[in-house]
């Protein structure tokens, strides 16, 4: 059995250009099928979140629309009111990379808010890709790659990433309404940007580092992070 550590956005909104606030957290599906495919292999999971605060869900990812039906959202919802670790997540402070055998970070627009400019996030992916460990980031959480540059240039410069594309975040109908867009940062950063199909699953593995572009990347990216795993 490993342990596995889920870093996820500690806020309820991302501010937005013209300075409003929208409601949002994680994005649910990029917790479940993750959450559910570590549990079905029988590895533990820890929750860490910034100042230790209960993660919010974006309750536009509860909506049967993203998941397939009713009968698809009901199933998330259940996964998410079962997942007692997520009413007890541990302060990101706090955080022994040493203690754990692979980081995730999932998505939703939360990261772009708090992650993408917090600094002990940082550095705990720096460790961590440092360390060989395997290391999974989806959709919009690559944002916290952002926070990860030590004089000036990151250690995931080079490395093939992909997350959120413009054109999906175009498509979403926040493109024009957001303050920087997550591929192009992710450019600036130096990193390899790797784009697939909107909304069409792709993930991108380099070394110990997987991510995935959007929410139907969250279970392919599992399981190759399963795998890895042994």
């Amino acid at each position: 059995m490993s342990k596995i550590l889920f870093v996820m956005t500690g806020v309820d909104y991302w501010t937005l250009a013209d300075g409003t606030k929208h409601p949002t957290g994680y994005w649910a599906e990029e917790v479940v099928a993750p959450y559910t495919a570590f549990k079905a292999a029988g590895h533990e999971i820890v929750v860490a979140t910034p100042g230790g605060v209960v993660p919010t869900v974006d309750k536009g990812s509860l909506a049967p629309e993203v998941n397939g039906g009713q009968e698809g959202a009901a199933a998330i919802a259940a996964v998410l009111d079962a997942a007692t670790e997520l009413r007890q997540p541990i302060r990101l402070a706090e955080v022994k990379l040493a203690d754990y055998d692979a980081v995730y970070y999932p998505g939703g627009h939360g990261p772009m808010e708090d992650l993408a400019v917090n600094a002990e996030s940082g550095e705990l992916l720096n460790a961590a890709l440092a360390s060989g460990k395997p290391l999974g980031v989806v959709c919009h959480a690559p944002a916290a790659l952002l926070a990860t540059a030590v004089d000036g240039s990151s250690p995931f410069a080079g490395y093939r990433v992909t997350g959120f594309t413009n054109a999906e975040e175009t498509q979403a109908g926040f493109a024009d309404k957001a303050k920087w867009l997550l591929q192009d940062r992710l450019v600036d950063l130096g990193v390899d940007f790797r784009e697939g199909a909107p909304w069409a699953p792709h993930i991108e593995v380099d070394r110990t580092l997987y991510t995935g572009q959007n929410p139907a990347s969250s279970a392919p990216l599992a399981a190759e992070l399963v795998k890895a795993l042994g």
